[in-house]
């Protein structure tokens, strides 16, 4: 298989990329390298891909129109498209920085796919969309189904992207699965997110910033998990366009997660308390009827587990840097 992976620098798509060239596929990263977060980071990602006789890196901007003949010359040459590359984030999508979301979520994402349906074949897409395209998820689970409500400009971004998939599919018959992703976590993770600062905390980092009281709810998902559904949409029968939800399997307070967080590293979790956040979601809970049935795929990787492993993947970086 020939593969492009967009946003194989970041925290899941080089996870991805990673996978498919240690299995033998010729794989083509593409990554803008945004100072989202430290450039570092990302090349700490790519570590295990250095001098991969599989592997390509492209430094480019999905959403700059300059570069569109090379992104459509590059779609027209593999298989199946990975597309990762967003602007991720909840908090910081309101206000001025909402320009960026839409360039990165949007605008990206329909220069990728208008690059498909010029090629002679379109490959297929399998798109990261998010589980912030649903809201709260009421008196139940979400399921894909559900009426999309985000409450966010992040999650508005996403479910853009997720019409711009079904338009595409029906006008131009270009292949796609949409996997809605739930609060990934694991080696690599973007230091944004809740668990990385958790675990920097619990290692003598700065506490950790918790917003509301630790009783909102949400559904870990272990990287290598997420990964694998990646691998299995690449090739599943499925109607263009069908969404599904990817998802850990249990939902997890703040509060007991900040103490299982601190059982993996031994020692309390400093926490300063903070109010609430407006478009934070009280609840991420996942309906799993389709992904086993339609897709093949279940989590296997326990929270605890993951909590380990992505504890000792903290220790590894702080002592090479």
């Amino acid at each position: 298989m020939r593969a492009l992976v967009t946003g194989a620098a970041g925290f899941i798509g080089s996870a991805v990329a990673t996978a498919l060239a240690g299995d033998g596929h010729d794989v083509v990263g593409l990554d803008a390298f945004s100072d989202s977060y430290e450039r570092w980071r990302k090349q700490d990602n790519l570590r295990a891909l250095q001098g991969h006789a599989r592997f390509r890196l492209i430094e480019a901007d999905l959403a700059s129109a300059d570069f569109s003949a090379d992104l459509s010359a590059l779609v027209g040459s593999v298989d199946v498209v990975f597309h990762l590359a967003a602007q991720a984030g909840v908090r910081p999508s309101w206000g001025e920085r909402f320009g960026r979301y839409v360039e990165e979520n949007v605008v990206a994402t329909q220069h990728l796919l208008d690059a498909c349906r010029r090629a002679r074949q379109p490959p297929r897409v399998v798109f990261a969309s998010s589980s912030s395209v649903y809201g709260d998820p009421g008196p139940g689970p979400s399921a894909e189904d559900d009426a999309l409500r985000p409450r966010n400009p992040y999650g508005v971004t996403k479910v853009a992207g997720e019409h711009l998939f079904r338009v595409y599919a029906e006008s131009w018959g270009v292949p796609s699965v949409l996997l809605r992703l739930f609060t990934v976590y694991g080696p690599g993770q973007r230091p944004d997110m809740a668990m990385f600062r958790l675990c920097e905390a619990a290692l003598g980092g700065p506490p950790f910033p918790l917003y509301g009281d630790g009783s909102q709810r949400r559904e870990f998902t272990y990287v290598g998990d997420v990964v694998r559904a990646f691998q299995l949409a690449a090739t599943a029968d499925l109607e263009p366009a069908t969404a599904l939800n990817v998802a850990g399997g249990s939902s997890v307070s703040m509060a007991e997660l900040i103490e299982r967080v601190g059982v993996a590293a031994g020692g309390a979790v400093p926490v300063e308390h903070r109010e609430a956040k407006p478009g934070d979601v009280a609840v991420t809970a996942a309906d799993a009827r389709r992904r086993t049935s339609w897709l093949g795929w279940a989590p296997v990787v326990a929270l605890d587990d993951g909590l380990r492993a992505q504890m000792a993947w903290h220790r590894q970086v702080r002592a090479r840097v």
